[in-house]
């Protein structure tokens, strides 16, 4: 027998590129993945700092290098006078108005945060929120036209 009977297989082709409400749900998962990680640094006590590369140009020689530097994320919820925590969900600079209304998530406190962010996180691969990414992307493109 031989070993390629046990596979099934079939015809299939990569796709070239990515339907735009998959690549706007991949782009906001990505950002909330990093929320998590700095709201799970701050309830530990620490400082979460990633970094990314960048490639400089020496002027001197002209050769270019690339180096790691720290990366700036900005936290997605902040804490009103009341004492609750507050927590957006943003596509670039824009809020993403989660419900009709409604643009953010009222916690009790910073304990609650993760857990939030991750039902948002699940929420945005289920599909819950396609047309509200979908309303933000095409002003966030509009604002690129001229």
């Amino acid at each position: 027998m031989s070993a390629l009977a046990n596979l099934k297989l079939v015809a299939a082709k990569r796709p070239m590129q990515l339907s735009p409400i998959v690549h706007r749900r991949n782009k906001v998962i990505s950002r909330l993945h990093e929320q998590i990680q700095l709201a799970q640094a701050l309830h530990e006590g620490k400082t979460y700092t990633p970094s990314k590369l960048k490639v400089v140009k020496n002027d001197e020689t002209g050769e270019t290098s690339t180096i790691n530097v720290s990366k700036r994320i900005k936290e997605w919820w902040f804490v009103t006078d009341t004492g609750k925590f507050v927590v957006t969900l943003k596509y670039g600079a824009k809020v993403v108005e989660i419900s009709k209304g409604k643009t953010a998530v009222e916690l009790a406190n910073a304990s609650d945060l993760v857990p939030t962010l991750e039902i948002l996180k699940t929420a945005i691969k289920n599909g819950e929120l396609d047309e509200q990414l979908a309303a933000v992307s095409g002003s966030v493109k509009a604002g690129f036209k001229k």
